[in-house]
């Protein structure tokens, strides 16, 4: 069955317009944490598998809610023979931090998978839970929440040759779970239009996710960034932008005045992809400065956002702006009463205060231990063009600092260092180490690992520690 093309998140369609759809660019998968895992299957053919189909009635519907798609979008998506993957093999290992598969090609088709490609993690993990522990793994597969949630774990099952588990569905008791907590939600701000639903790259399964779009439905909850369900059950699509888009364009200005200067809608400004204080509010605030009346907003999305609210509406009563506040990543309803009181204490309209959730509706009521965040999967920008990127998130060091330019992994054969180096594309192979990335399949042994667990760091090539110490440099000057 073909996959939709409106199978993704909004903001896909509204950077491609904002950004070079045609242009090469390569995007990574990696799990931030999790411990050592495996691969069950093989990624190329997983990619390929859910490509997107597009039809006129997709553009039709894109077109009536604000994401009026141009030739060149248009043309990338259907470049699919251009596609070139580049992975780990079925049955390797792998750990935190390292490259586990890289896309390259047309800007808006490689980023377009991301959402479903994420949903890899659950496989991943159900494959290393039955290689590691059954008893556990039983525990966690008991229930699930749909019928294709519990097809993809025997799918996986077989994959690994483990057999036997018994799964049962229960789609009632997952929805009345997200609709408890939707109305929680709802009832803490007041007002449901002030929610917005963007845990599609959170669910294992597009069936889980519409099932968790009807709750939120139900609770009034009418905006999503899944453009397929908000089509299936009439909701409204949303997304402006994400950090791939200020990637793009190296600096949070230039990024900002393209997605403002190329979409007549409302926009939505990222602040963290460098720095939220240092470069992305004061860009912000220079563009809503020029036009008032265009009602864009800003977004926090990592750091001490707490701290972040409080300097940037302060920042803002100073330059005599008022934008539209919206918050996301992480939030449950504990930390939403916060800043609902950080909002009434600093006199904030309702109106003017919007909260984004992902995992927190849609995979901590899964009833299961295999969900995004256990493993912090993630699917960044690398290189766009010829230029290496990274996201930074406000940190320098660890964290959410991504990977640069065009990653492959190399796992240590023999002596001493770390247990896997990650290196680039065309770079010779380090003494005592071979390339993991497009090696041959095989068998998964978590015995034959322990030696290498031990000390399971992950380190750099020589090339990619450059392109990181050249973009710190150029970000962060006053660091060196």
């Amino acid at each position: 069955m073909a996959t939709s093309l409106l199978a993704t998140d909004g903001y896909k369609f509204s950077m491609a317009e904002a950004g070079w759809p045609l242009r090469q660019e390569t995007f990574y998968y990696t799990h931030r944490k999790g411990g050592l895992q495996v691969m069950p299957l093989d990624v190329a053919s997983f990619i390929r598998g859910f490509l997107p189909e597009p039809k006129p009635e997709d553009y039709d519907f894109l077109s009536r809610n604000d994401y009026e798609m141009g030739v060149g979008f248009k043309a990338a998506i259907q470049r699919k023979e251009r596609l070139v993957v580049h992975a780990i093999p079925r049955g390797a290992l792998f750990y935190p931090k390292e490259p586990v598969l890289s896309l390259t090609g047309c800007s808006a088709l490689v980023s377009w998978v991301e959402p479903l490609l994420i949903q890899l993690n659950f496989r991943i993990q159900v494959a290393t839970q039955a290689l590691m522990d059954r008893e556990v793994l039983a525990r966690e597969l008991a229930v699930v929440t749909c019928e294709e949630q519990r097809r993809i774990a025997l799918e996986t099952l077989d994959s690994v040759g483990v057999k036997g588990v018994s799964i049962r569905v229960d789609s009632e008791g997952y929805y009345q779970r997200v609709l408890a907590q939707v109305r929680e939600l709802v009832n803490i701000v007041g007002d449901p239009s002030r929610i917005f639903e963007v845990g599609l790259r959170a669910a294992t399964c597009q069936e889980q996710h519409e099932l968790a779009l009807r709750a939120c439905k139900e609770a009034g909850v009418m905006r999503t960034s899944n453009v397929e369900g908000a089509r299936k059950l009439g909701l409204i699509p949303v997304g402006t932008m994400g950090h791939e888009h200020v990637q793009r364009y190296g600096a949070d200005e230039a990024a900002f005045r393209a997605i403002r200067e190329r979409r007549p809608q409302r926009s939505s400004y990222l602040l963290d992809t460098y720095d939220t204080l240092i470069s992305g509010l004061p860009a912000a605030f220079r563009l809503i400065r020029e036009d008032q009346s265009a009602r864009d907003s800003i977004r926090f999305d990592s750091g001490n956002k707490k701290l972040q609210y409080l300097y940037a509406v302060t920042q803002a009563r100073d330059l005599g702006i008022h934008p539209v506040l919206i918050i996301e990543d992480g939030l449950d309803a504990q930390a939403t009463r916060e800043f609902e009181e950080l909002r009434r204490q600093v006199g904030w309209e309702p109106s003017e205060q919007f909260y984004g959730y992902g995992g927190h509706i849609v995979s901590r009521t899964m009833g299961s231990a295999f969900s995004r965040d256990r493993v912090a999967a993630i699917f960044k920008l690398s290189q766009t063009g010829p230029q290496p990127t990274m996201k930074f998130g406000n940190e320098l060091a660890e964290g959410k600092q991504s990977i640069p330019g065009m990653p492959v992994l190399f796992r240590r054969r023999h002596g001493s260092g770390p247990v896997g180096l990650i290196g680039q594309e065309g770079e010779p192979v380090p003494e005592g180490y071979f390339p993991l990335t497009d090696s041959a399949p095989e068998s998964p042994s978590f015995v034959a690992a322990e030696d290498s667990a031990k000390d399971a760091r992950v380190g750099c090539t020589p090339a990619t520690q450059a392109l990181i110490d050249g973009l710190r440099s150029r970000y962060f000057p006053q660091a060196r």
